[in-house]
């Protein structure tokens, strides 16, 4: 089965572009998505871990086959090219991002390898990625698994797949599957789970307080800007690594002044990645890091503001008063 047929799947199912009640379907069901919109990279050979140590800002050697953790790659002032989700499998490392940043981030990557033993490939289209949240999820995901991920991030390796638990308020998890299993995994599920737009996934990742970069935010975020430390998405020990030396510096002089937060916007209008945070004499303040459909309306964002700011004053997008929220962990 090939993934143009994994999507002709979908749409004989009506669930290509499933609309999304957001207000019923995150906050009472068990929902389940189809994660077209994330790319794959799979990075591999026998220098693939001495070769990502040095690019990225978390500790590959850490990933063991049973675990998942957050890391940056970025540019030599240690600007965010790339948020990934990382986990290995089998002889391989993954990092999931932005379908829309994979392109590039390849190439960028394969730049740096020179003669070292590594392969760099997209398994996007290779590979399915399926979503599931809510309270019977793990109920639900028992009759295709032997084990259930408890805890966040960790990862269940199978011979055709991987199961990821990630961060929520209630189960949730994603599901990595050979093109060829996922329609019976689909339909599995399907029989007790109501299939959602891949906007109430984005709101699920909002409400956990996950950042994201995109083609709209590249090189405008140092990683602690996005809270990258605080969800273990950096190792201070590890060496060094592109852009190293600011985020270092940022960390062990105590000069965090950035950070992002969960915020909604009461707004007709979308906020977009990129879009401006200004205060009340309209001065730019940050940037929407990530945005969703709000459940009763208007929209749920992560901002990224300088911390004096939303302690002192009035924050806005589009001249839209923003209403900061609280974490699911401390600044």
């Amino acid at each position: 089965m090939s993934i143009q047929q994994w999507h002709e799947f979908l749409q004989s199912s009506n669930v290509q572009d499933p609309p999304h009640d957001i207000s019923t379907s995150t906050l009472s069901d068990t929902v389940i998505c189809n994660l077209s919109h994330l790319g794959l990279l799979q990075i591999q050979g026998t220098d693939a871990i001495t070769f990502l140590q040095g690019q990225v800002t978390n500790d590959v050697k850490a990933l063991i086959g049973n675990n998942a953790h957050y890391t940056g790659y970025c540019n030599p002032k240690g600007r965010l090219l790339a948020l990934f989700l990382a986990f290995a499998h089998h002889d391989h490392i993954h990092l999931q991002a932005p379908k829309t940043l994979i392109e590039s981030i390849s190439k960028r990557l394969k730049m740096y390898v020179l003669r070292s033993k590594v392969d760099i490939e997209d398994v996007s289209e290779s590979i399915v990625k399926i979503g599931i949240s809510g309270s019977h999820a793990p109920r639900l995901l028992s009759a295709l698994f032997s084990k259930i991920p408890q805890n966040d991030y960790e990862l269940t390796s199978l011979d055709n797949g991987a199961l990821l638990r990630l961060p929520s308020s209630q189960p949730r998890f994603e599901i990595f599957a050979e093109v060829k299993q996922a329609p019976l995994i689909w339909n599995t599920l399907l029989e007790n789970a109501k299939p959602v737009n891949f906007d109430v996934w984005e709101w699920l990742e909002i409400q956990a307080g996950i950042p994201e970069v995109f083609e709209t935010t590249k090189e405008e975020f140092v990683p602690q800007m996005l809270n990258l430390d605080l969800i273990g998405g950096i190792n201070f020990k590890k060496g060094c690594y592109t852009g190293q030396e600011i985020v270092a510096r940022t960390h062990y002089l105590g000069s965090v002044k950035r950070r992002t937060h969960l915020a909604y916007l009461n707004s007709s209008r979308p906020p977009v990645p990129g879009d401006n945070v200004t205060n009340i004499a309209n001065e730019t303040i940050g940037k929407v890091v990530r945005s969703a459909t709000a459940p009763n309306g208007g929209y749920d964002i992560l901002a990224e503001i300088r911390l004096e700011n939303v302690a002192t004053e009035q924050v806005y997008v589009a001249n839209n008063k923003l209403e900061i929220k609280a974490l699911p962990y401390s600044l």
